[in-house]
């Protein structure tokens, strides 16, 4: 598909109790690399095949959660008219400025019905993945310590209003609802998977009464072998693992969750569904996420935390 408007997922600002261990734990367990650090003593990382400054900011709090997240627009022009837009359909934006987030352009704030903080930037600082633009390597000898996921590949975020969510993000943000979990009533949509992109979702929210809360961030791995392989160093180091290893039934992604220091959940996840935008979403039973192998396939089992532990 032709790649305009809205992008990919860019990065996601998250509180952290201790920094240290937040630190130790995103760059020695998880293998990001640490890129810089800013006046307001936020520290930043990036994984290893990314090629922006940084994909995930840590900064220190007396509790854990998201602050905000950010998805990357084609350009500058882009950026306008996405602003325009959204003022437009009714919700007000803020211009943050250029350098208030490390190495990053002006970026457009605002805060979606699920009491979310989301903002849209064309601009930031460049480092590459090392790999080379011309006759590139596959990956950089050194680069592969810890557990060594690609990208940052999707949140699921936690909160009130879906469908106000859902609205939004089809009608001005230009994403596809690829999937779908019903209430249990079959009524409304529990959990929408939304799609900028070919991906099975590059985010997802699910219903719930307390506003503005993280579910997980999800890192993606290269393949199956290497979300086993997070595993075993899960256990190096004693991370505490919620479920898996385990495929999902929605969006077939094979899976770990476990959680940061702070109690963040994470997900190590390989990709195994394109959902392109002509096809219709594909939809889940609330029975079936559990009984059915939604969540987890192998135990067809509804893990309590699932629903109920956030941050």
């Amino acid at each position: 598909m032709a790649m305009t408007g809205v992008l990919r997922p860019g990065y996601a600002q998250i509180r952290v109790l201790d920094l240290d261990e937040g630190v130790r734990h995103y760059r020695d367990v998880m293998g990001l690399q640490e890129t810089g650090r800013d006046d307001q003593g936020r520290v930043y990382l990036k994984c290893r095949d990314e090629y922006e400054h940084s994909s995930v900011i840590l900064r220190h709090a007396d509790h854990a959660g998201i602050d905000f997240f950010g998805f990357k627009v084609l350009d500058k022009a882009t950026l306008d008219k996405l602003e325009k837009d959204l003022n437009a359909y009714g919700v007000a934006t803020e211009r943050m400025p250029a350098g208030d987030l490390l190495e990053t352009g002006e970026r457009v704030r605002f805060t979606l019905p699920s009491g979310h903080i989301m903002e849209l930037y064309a601009e930031r600082k460049q480092l590459g993945n090392g790999c080379g633009e011309v006759n590139p390597m596959p990956w950089v000898p050194g680069t592969r310590e810890g557990i060594a996921p690609i990208r940052l590949d999707h949140l699921l975020l936690y909160g009130p209003n879906v469908a106000q969510v859902q609205k939004l993000f089809e009608e001005v943000l230009g994403f596809t609802l690829a999937e779908r979990v019903l209430n249990p009533e079959g009524t409304a949509n529990l959990i929408v998977f939304l799609a900028c992109s070919i991906k099975s979702h590059d985010i997802a929210f699910a219903e719930y009464p307390e506003p503005g809360k993280l579910h997980h961030l999800s890192f993606l791995m290269d393949s199956w072998e290497d979300v086993l392989r997070a595993g075993d160093i899960m256990n190096f180091h004693k991370v505490p693992v919620d479920i898996g290893p385990t495929r999902h039934g929605v969006t077939r992604g094979k899976t770990i969750y476990a959680w940061d220091p702070s109690g963040n959940r994470f997900e190590t996840f390989h990709e195994d569904r394109q959902a392109y935008p002509d096809q219709e979403p594909l939809t889940w039973t609330f029975e079936a996420l559990g009984e059915g192998g939604g969540l987890d396939y192998v135990q067809r089992k509804l893990h309590d935390t699932f629903l109920t532990v956030v941050t």
